[in-house]
């Protein structure tokens, strides 16, 4: 591995899809990706990484996943799309209204709210199949002089690969956090594991949550 060495002020943090629908025991994909969550502890680990971004001052963005009543209408979907559209998954009525947001499946699972809801993290437009390839999250980026990212968030060889893949593609030196994330695991496919070979081959570094937090405070102590 080439390694990553995070420096204050051009590193950020990116979390895909904290939403209710992956993280909570109510959402609609716990049934597979309960599992893997639990074994790998990704939602306190996705809670340590905004914890040491509040602490140090680190830049978070928020890669978000909505379907809107307009995305129902697609003419065709891949395996998945097909699925979430049918579980109503990420489900929101319209662009311009929060109306049903609070609690539903595409809400912030409840204890990022205070990390999320800062003033200070942003929130970019909602990817709509895996990756940001149809959001606003490299502009963002790139306007607020990020050229590191350090990645997790949900799902593994989903949302969270496919922003890899595409901020690579687009000349971000990333590291992904491999205990920040899990994947849909089934009596047929580990899509975790499916991923950790992809994070391993093609990102700067892959890496646990302490060993990634204790980085990123040793960069800002150093400052």
């Amino acid at each position: 591995m080439p390694g990553f060495e995070i420096v204050p002020g051009e590193t950020a943090i990116v979390i895909t899809d904290p939403q209710n629908d992956f993280l909570s025991p109510d959402g609609v994909t716990w049934g597979v990706v309960g599992q893997s969550i639990t074994e790998n502890g990704t939602v306190e680990n996705i809670g340590a990484l905004f914890d040491v971004a509040d602490e140090t001052g680190m830049p978070v963005f928020i890669s978000p996943h909505y379907y809107f009543e307009h995305d129902h209408r697609w003419q065709f979907e891949g395996t998945l799309e097909t699925l979430m559209h049918s579980i109503g998954m990420f489900d929101r009525p319209h662009a311009l209204t929060l109306e049903g947001f609070e609690g539903s499946g595409a809400d912030w699972l409840d204890q990022y709210k205070p990390h999320i809801n800062n003033g200070r993290t942003v929130v970019t437009s909602p990817h709509k199949v895996y990756g940001p390839d149809s959001n606003d999250l490299v502009l963002q980026l790139r306007k607020a002089g990020i050229s590191q990212v350090v990645l997790g968030g949900m799902s593994s060889n989903l949302c969270t690969e496919s922003h890899m893949r595409a901020l690579i593609e687009a000349g971000f030196e990333v590291m992904v956090v491999t205990d920040a994330t899990a994947g849909a695991i089934t009596p047929y496919y580990d899509g975790y594991a499916a991923s950790l070979v992809n994070f391993r081959m093609i990102a700067s570094k892959v890496d646990n949550t302490e060993n990634t937090v204790s980085a990123i405070k040793a960069a800002y102590a150093a400052q």
